[in-house]
């Protein structure tokens, strides 16, 4: 059976999670304990780079959760969650990656603003030229990929809320907001959504991660 490592807060992970639901894969999930153990030996055999997910498929392992989301669209084509033309597939893997090299690099922001150090205006312009452009890229329908779901649902699907849950409004985007207000109540969503205990905690998580890199560069 295929093999999934993950941690449930990593938003990247979650992407490959989803996937798998809602193309209804059997699989194996494998818990990796972000606290030490990503950097355990037999754990780096599989991800040089200590990072979730990771899938493993008979005598394949494969890292990056874009190039594991390809592998299961076409090793799995019975729930087809990508379309056939051109353009289409282009538009697809533009909101792809907008949604990971653009929007997600700065989640960390957000989690550490607070009232006395607010997200800098170049950070809020850089958001709000993010979402524009979901917004624009949904137009009129349910789902990037029209009346279906597809994996540029998934993967903003994995971001987007959860900028939302950290306070980032959704209301100057209409298009936007109906969009997620769909997405989430899909059951692959409700199954995989982080209670608020452990979002807390992951966000505490987080926050100590920058406190620590911030004493470290303070330390050279």
């Amino acid at each position: 059976m295929l093999k999934f490592y993950y941690h449930p807060l990593s938003p990247i992970a979650r992407r490959v999670w989803i996937a798998l639901l809602e193309k209804e894969i059997p699989f194996e999930p494998i818990l990796v304990d972000l606290s030490g153990k990503q950097f355990d030996e037999d754990f780096l055999r599989l991800s040089p780079f200590h990072h979730v997910p990771v899938l493993v498929h008979k005598n394949l392992c494969l890292i990056e959760s874009i190039a594991i989301l390809d592998y299961l669209e076409l090793q799995f084509p019975q729930v087809s969650l990508s379309p056939q033309t051109p353009a289409a597939i282009a538009q697809m893997r533009m909101v792809q990656m907008v949604t990971t090299n653009e929007l997600l690099p700065k989640l960390v922001a957000v989690v550490v603003a607070s009232e006395e150090q607010p997200l800098s205006q170049e950070i809020t312009g850089h958001l709000e030229s993010c979402l524009r452009f979901l917004d624009q890229a949904l137009g009129n329908r349910d789902y990037f990929g029209g009346d279906r779901l597809n994996l540029a649902d998934i993967v903003a699907g994995a971001t987007v809320p959860l900028f939302s849950r950290l306070g980032l409004s959704l209301q100057a985007y209409e298009s936007l907001q109906q969009w997620q207000s769909r997405i989430i109540a899909r059951s692959a969503w409700q199954l995989t959504q982080p209670n608020d205990p452990d979002f807390q905690q992951w966000k505490r998580w987080i926050q100590l991660q920058v406190q620590r890199a911030k004493r470290n560069r303070q330390r050279q």
